[in-house]
This record gives structure tokens, sequence and C-alpha cells, in this order.
């Protein structure tokens, strides 16, 4: 353990030099101190942390909502808008809605999801298989990062 004594010069010559004693390790055994100004410091700290903060990205799920008889007009619409999100680094969540007699054939949804998953297999991964929820069959498709 260091003494009282070494602390207390170090503090005296921080005083001369008009600068504080900042202790930067308190982990460390033992105690890592610098002489610095204590304001800038802090200052080129908060500096680091913004800068940090400023290279996250945000992903956000988009939703793409579709029914088992779709037209091949309104599909590639869908799959245009999907492959827009999943380029602006987005995660695509494809659901597809099954009302009335429709339940009764929900094998038509899970091609209709498979086929979306294949031909955006270049830019997409799927991060949730196909699973059916009540009247509803979701998949969550990721961008693929380079």
């Amino acid at each position: 353990m260091i003494g009282v004594k070494p602390i207390a010069e170090a503090i005296e010559m921080a005083g001369e030099y008009g600068l504080d004693l900042v202790e930067v390790s308190p982990n460390a055994e033992p105690p890592v101190c610098k002489i610095l100004d204590y304001g800038k410091y802090k200052y080129e700290e908060q500096k680091k942390k913004n800068e940090a903060k400023k290279k996250q990205k945000v992903v956000s799920v988009k939703e793409i909502k579709l029914r088992p008889g779709i037209d091949v007009h309104d599909y590639e619409v869908k799959m245009r808008a999907a492959r827009k999100f999943l380029d602006g680094g987005d995660k695509v969540k494809v659901t597809i809605r099954f009302r009335g007699r429709e339940m009764a054939h929900q094998e038509l949804g899970l091609q209709m999801l498979i086929k979306m998953r294949d031909e955006l297999e270049s830019m997409a991964k799927v991060e949730q298989m196909p699973k059916s929820e009540g009247r509803m069959m979701t998949m969550v498709l990721g961008p693929i990062t380079q």
C-alpha cells in the first residue's frame, strides 16, 4: 500500500504546476494517478463517449404484411420495399395473415415465405424461421453485413 507521504508529495507537485492529481485506474494495484487538468480530462472523456455513440447503428425492424392470395404485381411491390429496408440495414419481419378458409391452406403462406427467402438470399439471412401464431405466420430476415 502506498503511504500518505507519496500522495501528499504528488498533490503538492500537481499544485505547483496548477494541475490536479487524477486517479485514472482505481482498481489497479497500486492505483494509477496522473497529474493533469481535470476539466480537460472530463471534456476528452465526454468527447470519446459521444464519438462512440455516433458510430452506433440503431437497427429497427420493418414489417411487411402479405396475404396468401397476393397478386404478382403487389408481391413485387412488397419485395421492392423489403430490398430497400435491407439495403438500409434494417431487419424485415414478413407477416402473412390468414382469414376465413385460408387457414386450411397454410402451406400456401409457407411457400410464399420460402419464395421470398430465396429471392432475398443474396442480401438477407433468416433470423427467425417461419412460424405460425394463430392466424399469422411470421419470418424475420436480417441484412447480411459485409
